[in-house]
Formats: C-alpha cells, sequence, structure tokens
C-alpha cells in the first residue's frame, strides 16, 4: 500500500494549482483564460507581471522536489521514486482541483530531476536558455530541453554518475518529457504556424 500512498500524494501535490491561485488573488479572474491557458510561469508573468511569474516558477518546481524527496523518505525504491516523479508531473498537467486542465510541466519537471538528475537538468537548462535567448521562444527551449533530458540522464550515467539500475530514473525522464511536449502541442502548433509570442 505505501507505494500507491506515495504516488497519490506526489499527484496530489503537483495538482497544487499555485500560477492560477496567485493570479487569482493578485489580479482575479482564470489565468487558464490568457494568453497559452497554462498555469505556468511565463503564462502567470503575462497576466500578473515578472515577480509573480517568479514565484509561480519556485513553488512549482518546488512541487517536483517534495514529491521526490518524499517518495524517498518513505520508500526508499528507485521505482517508487520515479513513478512519484511522473505523478507530480501529471497532477501539474492535469490538476484534479481544476477539471484536469493545468500547465505545462515544465517547472515541476525541473524540480523532479533536479533531486534525480541534477546534472543532466543542469545541460537542459544551458539548451533552454541558449534556444530562448536566440529565438525568443520560451515554449521551444521547453519542448527541445524536454525532449534531450532522457538522452542527458543517459549520458550522465555513461560519463558522470553510473548508476546500478538506470531504468527507473530513465522511465521518468521518458514519460515525463512525453507527457511536457504533449502538453505543448498547442505551442507547436502555433510554432509551425509562426504565430506563438515571444519574450
Amino acid at each position: 500500500m505505501r507505494p500507491i500512498v506515495v504516488i497519490v500524494i506526489a499527484y496530489l501535490i503537483g495538482s497544487i494549482p499555485f500560477g492560477y491561485l496567485i493570479v487569482r488573488t493578485k489580479e482575479g479572474g482564470d489565468i487558464r483564460q490568457t494568453g497559452s491557458g497554462g498555469t505556468g510561469a511565463t503564462n502567470v508573468s503575462r497576466r500578473a507581471g515578472k515577480a509573480a511569474g517568479v514565484l509561480t516558477l519556485l513553488l512549482d518546481a518546488s512541487k517536483g522536489v517534495a514529491a521526490v524527496l518524499i517518495a524517498q523518505n518513505l520508500s526508499g525504491t528507485d521505482w517508487v521514486k520515479a513513478a512519484a516523479a511522473i505523478a507530480v508531473i501529471v497532477g501539474h498537467i492535469f490538476p484534479v482541483w481544476l477539471g484536469f486542465r493545468g500547465g505545462k510541466g515544465v517547472a515541476t519537471g525541473v524540480g523532479v530531476f533536479l533531486v534525480l538528475a541534477p546534472i543532466a537538468l543542469l545541460c537542459a537548462g544551458v539548451i533552454f536558455v541558449s534556444i530562448v535567448f536566440f529565438t525568443r521562444y520560451v515554449s521551444l527551449g521547453s519542448i527541445m530541453a524536454a525532449a534531450l533530458i532522457p538522452l542527458l540522464v543517459w549520458l550522465q550515467n555513461v560519463f558522470v554518475e553510473p548508476v546500478a539500475d538506470l531504468r527507473p530514473l530513465l522511465t521518468a525522464a521518458v514519460v515525463g518529457a512525453l507527457l511536457i511536449i504533449v502538453a505543448h502541442r498547442g505551442n507547436i502548433e502555433r510554432l509551425a504556424r509562426g504565430t506563438e509570442s515571444q519574450i
């Protein structure tokens, strides 16, 4: 039963809609009716300012950190940690409190991999910043960084910090990346049409 409890807790943590609550408190209204329709930091900053966006980013990332650390303390097995990592991202994208319509999962994924694979995350961060700097598209940077996380996790294992069993971590990386990319499907369509918003 304990692994199931850990996964449910991770999902519920992920479901806490910080961006929605911050905008609701500061500006009123539903952040999901603005811009990309997500509850994440980029959309919040467009509606409520940069400070609100940064706060959303930090709080959403903290959800990923908390979920993995709780799984680590209550279970300790790599597969349960991987399941919790996936569950917290699912919770952010499909929050039960908002009718399963939330954010894109990027910041929560950052929190997850800050604990699970910090070197891979650092490399993904460099890729994200580089793409955003040259293109001004946050969504494109997020999509590319997420897509490369599984490869970066594998490279971290090969060259930096080998683990006995890479399968749980790699599973979390692949599933997490797919969830984030699917959550960006609207952004992908707008990028293809050339109508995506730039920063």
